[in-house]
């Protein structure tokens, strides 16, 4: 017999039979089964190992990255008494983008990121292609050409310091011996960022090409002997068939590199010898450092912190999806 609308209602209303548990019952068995899988026995055997370091990192990274946001935020000078949290406001991030100082950090931060990055992968392509091609002692070289990245930035500042010596540094020996210079690499504001991006670009195209060294190993031989039977070039080959494949070394290796141009206040702190570099190598990282400790303006120092750590960010994220897409993340 068919039940009627009314005889469904009354048994609802009256509580013996309801539509409602089932249905509650099934979609809890449903979310169940991922939290189970997600929060299984495993999870809490190994939450010993985990945990510590996840609430470290919690506490010394983000949550200092959390507090350092807040204090960009009040007018806190340094020593002088806790910060003010009751009136939290942007007048350190209006400063910043109102000081002519900022910006021009600023511009020297993005011309330093931009043809450091670029320069070194050039370069470190050009080595890689070189050593892939079989010449003699390539583990020599190799070793040799990976050796400065082993190198901190501080014992490369100094290196390159002897180096720029304007009376007995090698570099002027070397343009002296053409007719040129001498030139004062750290003293002239024209000259000393290209110094700075010339001597991180030693340092860092041993690391770019191991990295495209890697990327054409894994390139098949096929495709090298599929160019030269088409007759191609040695130079129309690398260019229209080989470097193309490179496109997930280049990223990586740019993504790093950038990174380590953003990380340079210790190369420019030991290469300039102190916090007020000339104005032609003033980034945003000495500049920060500078404002905090230098000036006693911590709040601006934290502002312009959190501004190279959204330049960082503008970096890594990108780069996170990109790799979120490939099915790597």
């Amino acid at each position: 017999m068919t039940e009627s609308r009314g005889d469904r209602s009354a048994r609802s209303d009256g509580g013996s039979v309801t539509e409602e548990g089932p249905v509650r019952e099934g979609f809890l068995r449903r979310l169940s089964v991922p939290l189970d899988r997600r929060f299984g026995s495993d999870f809490f055997e190994s939450s010993p190992f985990w945990l510590p370091p996840f609430l470290l990192m919690a506490l010394f990274v983000y949550g200092a990255i959390i507090w350092n946001l807040m204090i960009s935020l009040t007018d806190y000078t340094g020593f002088a008494g806790s910060p003010d949290y009751s009136n939290l406001d942007f007048e350190m991030y209006t400063q910043a983008f109102s000081d002519p100082g900022f910006r021009e950090a600023a511009i020297n931060t993005l011309i330093l990121l931009v043809a450091f990055t670029a320069a070194t992968l050039i370069v470190g392509l050009l080595l890689a292609i070189l050593i892939d091609r079989g010449i003699r002692f390539e583990n020599t070289f190799r070793v040799i050409y990976l050796l400065p990245m082993s190198l901190s930035f501080v014992v490369t500042a100094q290196f390159w310091l002897w180096m720029y010596n304007f009376n007995n540094g090698i570099a002027n020996r070397l343009v002296g011996s053409i007719g040129l210079g001498p030139y004062d690499y750290i003293g002239n504001q024209a000259l000393v960022l290209w110094a700075v991006i010339f001597a991180l670009m030693w340092q860092f195209s041993g690391y770019a090409m191991v990295v495209y060294l890697a990327g054409l190993r894994a390139i098949p031989t096929e495709h090298y002997e599929a160019a030269q039977v088409d007759g191609a070039s040695t130079v129309r080959m690398y260019w229209r068939v080989i470097i193309p494949q490179l496109k997930g070394a280049t990223i990586s290796a740019a993504v790093v590199l950038m990174v380590f141009a953003l990380k340079a206040f210790d190369f420019l702190y030991s290469l300039v010898s102190g916090y007020r570099p000339p104005n032609g190598a003033d980034i945003l990282a000495t500049k920060m450092v500078r404002e905090a400790y230098a000036n006693l303006n911590w709040s601006y120092g934290a502002a312009i912190a959190i501004i190279l750590f959204a330049l960082a960010l503008a970096v890594i994220g990108p780069y996170l999806y990109y790799e979120y897409q490939r099915g790597y993340l």
